[in-house]
């Protein structure tokens, strides 16, 4: 056999598409199939660590439901059609519509996997601002809106987020997370259990404060039960110890901070005397806590989806930094960092130190008034805009790798409204939950079809690094790249026609942004990238002009995309440094202690904390194998025991008189759900979990494997008019229900007679 025989076992390289952690794999391929996948020893990222998930990258691949063609819905039934066919009936159809009742009829969502598509999260924004719409909606406000809106107003950029340096921290505490499973969230982090263990091997320890002992929770030296929704007052207490024990330390932050007097008269009154009750944790404990955070020379605190979903999500996200701030463990080795990604950072972008910071509420939903939120409005007006008559009524929508009928709260509406529009176009791999309503679906790529470079997460990494990803194997026949469906969409929008010259159009889009970023420079960064195109070319500027970058020659040695291509296992960029005050892209150039909309909403919290403490109360729970809807489909990761199960203290279920095994209606309001049960004494007495991104029981969705195992939809509890107000994000945790067994159809009959 030759080098070139397909038969012959060849050797590819991929990050893993599944969560943030953003793993190496080491592909073997045979005959064009993948025939096994493990971890890339050599990744200078995650050095190997491989999840079940990464596995899982074949099935996806192979899955015989992921759709290849384009789909049209013709008699209410979906038929394969060409590519230009597709285009053709989205052309016929769209701009009517569009100049008949302006752009603002027309809605953008965006899922969750388009940041582990390079190619879709370039050019969505780039749609995004050619369709002009104030419609625009994504899963950012379902589960991390109230950090990105918090790290705005401190630090001046919505990204700026601050992220554990674990491989040299000696005291972190945890609150809502759960990376053992997550291996990070708005933090990427593989391995994070090895990671953990080195930390406690040097000394050092974890505090885990979560409703149920989790995965990490297990792992940890402590952990501590909290009231759901209580989180708010747990760092309240803890701030106000610092300043009535004399904790602060800013230390060298000293100079970069504003606010801090503000600060310390607008917690005076949460004492944790008077917040114990409400968050569940004595006084004594939050003092503790404060203590040692204050006290460790390495410490940080992280907060993330527990803390984010839930009525105070801002409030509790704002709070994670303060606490980081006042002890001295903001931007220093060993707390929480501010990574430097070798591209598309906005904070290492034009003037260092200052800039505009952030602005909101520039517009707001036509029907509940919701502000604007980062270009956002709140998934949860999205069915009220579609079902509201008058003027700049959502008539058509676009979703782009986006499954808002499941993820969102109330799905039952939202898919009733989905079905109202006069036109929808999804950009997607699978028919699902809310593809099943489009007119027109078209497919995306396989991950192993296309290039890839964590665009978002280097932004987030615990470790400063670049690595890309060739496509691994040939697309189908007619597929075009991801970013040549969404230009075609755009120049469609813009009047130019589906057969737009999409190589002049990408050129013109890339010479205006050229234009507005580069100033003098535009003209010679154009032509030395004039020879490439899309998402590609767009890594090639980002990278050149990058912190990094070889600026175009100017910097000989520097980064650009040959030579992270010829970098097999990517190219490490060292550990986090200390980047205040150059981070820092407010208007006063300061760390701002006490942004005025923060502290306005601390009053929110105060009469909050005399509400009685409800009965039960359901949160959310990730899990190493379902971490979105999405994976469902995937026989490696479906396999095993049921995972959609309602986990409930022992205490709870004796009072209420479930089973383990069991059935049982958890109601919320007029809304109910049936779960299977599973007792267990790692839940906190009166909380229920159930994990989110189930209910693959709905009509004319084409996902198999789901719906042999549809679980219940968490989320179909949820109000949609129920959001933290001031990031808009949904409450999808800490809400109160009640619970009943649900007799089997023998004890209904043994009952009965």
């Amino acid at each position: 056999m030759t080098e070139t025989d397909p038969a012959k076992e060849t050797t590819a390289y991929r990050i893993c598409p599944f969560c943030e952690a953003c793993c190496g794999l080491e592909l073997t391929l045979e005959r064009g199939h993948v025939k096994r996948i493990r971890g890339h020893q050599a990744d200078v990222f995650s050095a190997g660590y491989l999840c079940p998930k990464g596995v899982a990258l074949k099935d996806l691949h192979e899955d015989p439901d992921r759709l290849r063609t384009p789909l049209i819905k013709r008699n209410s039934r979906f038929v394969e059609v060409s590519w230009d066919e597709a285009f053709a009936e989205i052309e016929r159809r769209l701009p009517p519509l569009i100049a008949q009742h302006g752009r603002d009829a027309v809605a953008l969502v965006l899922g969750n996997p388009i940041v582990h598509k390079a190619s879709l999260l370039l050019y969505a924004s780039r749609l995004g601002r050619a369709l002009a719409t104030r419609n625009i909606f994504s899963a950012s406000t379902l589960d991390q809106m109230p950090k990105q809106l918090s790290s705005g107003l401190m630090f001046g950029d919505w990204l700026s987020v601050p992220v554990p340096d674990i491989e040299r921290c000696d005291f972190l505490l945890v609150l809502g997370a759960n990376p053992m499973v997550s291996n990070g969230s708005l933090w990427t982090v593989p391995n994070f259990r090895d990671k953990a263990k080195a930390l406690r091997a040097r000394g050092g320890k974890l505090v885990v404060v979560d409703p149920r002992r989790t995965e990490t929770a297990r792992a940890a030296d402590q952990h501590l039960f909290v009231r759901p929704g209580g989180d708010v007052f747990l760092l309240l207490g803890m701030v106000q110890t610092l300043f009535a024990e004399n904790l602060v330390r800013l230390g060298r932050l000293a100079p970069h901070v504003a606010g801090l007097e503000t600060l310390q008269q607008s917690v005076a009154g949460f004492t944790p005397e008077k917040v114990s009750a409400r968050c569940g944790i004595p006084a004594e404990t939050i003092r503790e806590l404060a203590r040692s955070l204050a006290t460790t020379e390495r410490a940080a605190v992280y907060g993330r989806i527990g803390t984010c979903t839930q009525d105070f999500g801002t409030l509790c996200s704002w709070l994670v930094d303060v606490l980081n701030t006042l002890t001295g463990h903001l931007d220093a080795p060993g707390g929480a960092m501010f990574a430097k990604a070798a591209a598309f950072q906005n904070n290492t972008l034009g003037k260092s130190g200052s800039g505009k910071g952030i602005v909101t509420g520039r517009r707001k939903s036509r029907v509940s008034g919701a502000p604007e939120i980062f270009g956002e409005l709140p998934m949860g007006c999205l069915a009220e805009e579609i079902e509201t008559p008058g003027e700049g009524q959502v008539k058509a929508l676009i979703s782009i790798s986006s499954n808002p009928a499941l993820s969102s709260p109330h799905g039952t509406r939202l898919g009733a409204a989905l079905e109202q529009l006069e036109f929808m176009v999804s950009v997607d791999i699978y028919l699902n939950e809310t593809t099943r309503h489009a007119d027109v679906i078209l497919p995306g790529t396989s991950p192993l079809e296309d290039m890839h470079y964590d665009v978002a997460f280097t932004q987030l990494s615990h470790r400063n690094h670049a690595r890309y990803s060739a496509p691994v194997l040939p697309r189908s026949p007619g597929q075009p790249d991801e970013w040549q469906v969404l230009l075609r969409l755009l120049a469609v929008i813009q009047g130019k026609g589906a057969g737009a010259d999409l190589k002049a159009l990408d050129d013109e889009l890339l010479a205006q942004d050229l234009k507005r970023t580069a100033g003098p420079y535009a003209d010679q960064i154009f032509n030395a990238v004039a020879h490439m195109c899309g998402a590609e070319r767009l890594l090639e500027v980002g990278l050149r002009t990058g912190p990094y970058g070889d600026q175009f020659g100017a910097k000989p040695d520097g980064l650009n995309l040959d030579k992270l291509k010829t970098t097999v296992g990517g190219i490490d960029l060292g550990p986090l440094t200390s980047r205040v005050p150059e981070v820092l892209r407010t208007p006063s150039g300061k760390i701002e202690l006490a942004p005025a909309m923060l502290v306005d909403d601390l009053s929110r919290a105060a009469s909050d904390l005399q509400r009685e403490v409800p009965e039960l109360i359901l949160i959310g729970r990730r899990q190493l194998h379902s971490n979105n809807s999405w994976m469902h489909n995937l026989p490696v990761l479906a396999k095993g025991a049921a995972r959609c199960t309602a986990l409930v203290n022992p205490a709870d279920a004796s009072r209420l008189g479930l089973q383990d095994g069991g059935k049982a209606r958890i109601t919320q309001g007029k809304r109910t759900i049936e779960v299977d049960v599973e007792i267990t004494d790692e839940m906190m007495p009166g909380v229920v979990s159930l994990p989110h991104g189930w209910g693959h029981d709905q009509p004319g969705s084409r996902l198999e494997i789901a719906a042999s195992n549809p679980g219940a939809n968490l989320n179909q509890l949820m109000d949609e008019d129920r959001r933290d107000p001031l990031s808009g994000n949904a409450v999808l945790s800490g809400v109160e229900v009640q619970m009943e067994a649900v007799a089997r159809p023998m004890e209904f009959a043994e009952q009965t007679q």
